[in-house]
């Protein structure tokens, strides 16, 4: 479980660091009188505005770490809907029973699968994910008998399909393991802290520069974290493709 996992903790986690770090700067600021000498406004500046030019930086790299990851998991639902309704139809190609009893595995697969994308509770992903290896031994159990039976082509483009459905399974469970690492948060939050910290030193004006800065930041790494949480984010992959499927499978 990644530490974005709830966008609101970070966006007020982040929110309150930074506000205490501009105002530390700023009682650093009132007690040491810095900017003493000639020049020494002037180096402090080039210092800050790098600085905040680096954060900057580093949130937009990472908001596109997060949106590529979150159109991976697009794509995969996608992909996974048609591998299901692929094989759906080729299961036709099976013996009767042996199709009927894969249609029916089949129609239960693709609830479990729409069902893993909509839970929230890691409980129910639990019985979610014990509830689709089940089926899929037993959906594999039912191909691979018949291919033991009849070892034709025609056979051969059913198991073909089966294993497209249970590989995409997989990749889409690595594409929602694959979340932007912790080290990137912390990295990200120690320099919005630093620049709040320099701001907080450098400028008078507490109330424009010190509450609005770390309002902006803290909205953008809200942003961040909740593309990058596939269960508690508000913006979410919906498995609309794996939906229609399922519904375009049902019997009648």
């Amino acid at each position: 479980m990644s530490s974005s996992d709830n966008p609101f903790v970070v966006f007020a986690a982040v929110l309150v660091l930074q506000w205490v770090a501009a105002y530390i700067g700023d009682i650093l600021r009132r007690k040491m009188r810095p900017f003493r000498k000639e020049g020494e406004r002037q180096d402090f500046d080039i210092v800050r505005t790098a600085s905040l030019t680096l954060l900057g930086l580093i949130i937009g790299f990472t908001f596109a770490m997060a949106v590529s990851r979150y159109d991976q998991r697009k794509n995969l639902e996608e992909a996974e809907a048609n591998a299901i309704g692929t094989e759906y139809a080729r299961v036709d190609l099976l013996p009767p029973d042996d199709a009927s009893r894969a249609r029916e595995l089949l129609r239960k697969y693709c609830d479990e699968r729409s069902s893993y994308y909509v839970a929230r509770k890691e409980v129910h992903v639990g019985q979610i994910d014990a509830e689709t290896a089940k089926l899929q031994a037993e959906l594999w159990s039912v191909v691979s008998a018949v291919a033991k039976a009849q070892p034709t082509p025609i056979v051969a483009l059913v198991v073909s399909g089966m294993n497209d459905v249970l590989n995409s399974q997989g990749y889409t469970q690595a594409a929602w393991w694959n979340r932007i690492p912790f080290t990137a948060w912390l990295l990200m939050a120690l320099i919005a802290v630093a620049c709040n910290l320099l701001m907080g030193y450098g400028e008078h004006r507490t109330t424009t520069f010190l509450i609005v800065l770390p309002l902006i930041v803290s909205i953008s790494m809200f942003l961040i974290a909740d593309i990058d949480s596939p269960r508690s984010g508000i913006i979410r992959v919906e498995p609309h493709n794996l939906l229609t499927q399922c519904l375009a499978m049902k019997p009648g």
